[in-house]
């Protein structure tokens, strides 16, 4: 019942992203196929994506506090995204991503090394090392933008936005979609590796291949993200919690809701930042900043609605 609710609310949320904007599609009716109906798949696919990549990040580390956007990887994704700027300016999409992916996959590595050294008693350890962790990231990829004058290109990585998005430049977020089916396909795998590794190999799970698995799609979601919208904040965290409040936490179950609040989130932030000083935009990165924000604020304060 809540995900047919949550899929009647994404789909007239797309109709208004399709109607919302400057021109009038009674003058320009191509709009709607060039630039309206790919803005709201990406917003969708985006937030998908952020939001399955988030709840499977958080049955790696075991720790409900962290996301792709606190835990280094989508700061690795910008680093990977410089390095081969730098390396190769004229360098295709695909190199991109390939770069982006790679960086993502090591600093995701990275990040869970360093957690499974913290106490298990302290859980607020896991998601304040990830800040620091990505935030050293993240300033050596600024210091390396600064150095080569590249900081505008690097605030166009980092800053999520949709109003660039047009056929022909974000088809690569389509498979983000087929990496949420592999997640569901592998789900209570996902949940097992979530309970530890020794529950886990007491249940005879192969712990080791399901971490590598879950990290590459973690991975891959994120540099794809960022290659094409840009780093959009919060949608990995607390997405993830609010379905956990409602209906529990069992992936197999939740993981179709956790996709389509992420797709509903993303996109309706998207709608907010076009209409809140129409008819100039405000970065749906931004938008999400403060409404992702105040919902991670209003969870630690509200008590959980399901006994």
């Amino acid at each position: 019942m809540k995900l047919a609710t949550t899929l009647g609310l994404l789909g007239a949320l797309a109709i208004a992203s399709v109607l919302t904007g400057v021109a009038s599609l009674s003058a320009e009716p191509w709009l709607v196929f060039a630039s309206r109906l790919p803005r709201t798949a990406a917003a969708m696919l985006a937030g998908a994506g952020l939001a399955v990549g988030g709840v499977i990040m958080q049955m790696l580390a075991r720790n409900r506090f962290v996301e792709p956007a606190t835990a280094g990887t989508a700061q690795a994704a910008a680093l990977g995204l410089l390095l081969v700027t730098l390396a190769a300016p004229g360098a295709s999409i695909p190199l991109k991503m390939l770069a982006a992916t790679i960086t993502a996959l090591i600093g995701t590595a990275g990040f869970l090394a360093l957690v499974r050294r913290l106490p298990p008693a302290d859980p607020l350890l896991v998601p304040l090392t990830g800040i620091v962790y990505g935030g050293i990231l993240g300033a050596l990829t600024t210091f390396l933008a600064y150095e080569r004058d590249l900081l505008q290109l690097i605030g166009i990585w980092t800053g999520g936005e949709l109003s660039g998005v047009m056929i022909g430049r974000y088809e690569f977020l389509w498979f983000s979609a087929i990496l949420c089916i592999a997640a569901y396909l592998f789900a209570d795998r996902f949940t097992i590796v979530g309970m530890g590794e020794a529950t886990a190999q007491s249940l005879g799970l192969d712990y080791k291949r399901v971490m590598a698995l879950g990290l590459a799609i973690v991975s891959v979601i994120t540099a794809l993200t960022v290659v094409t919208v840009g780093m959009i904040p919060f949608v990995g965290l607390v997405v993830p919690n609010l379905v956990a409040r409602m209906v529990g936490e069992n992936l197999r179950t939740t993981l179709p809701l956790v996709a389509a609040a992420g797709a509903g989130l993303v996109l309706a932030c998207d709608i907010i930042g076009r209409l809140i000083r129409f008819p100039f935009e405000i970065p749906v990165g931004t938008v999400l900043g403060v409404v992702g924000a105040a919902l991670f604020l209003w969870m630690l304060h509200a008590r959980p609605s399901r006994n």
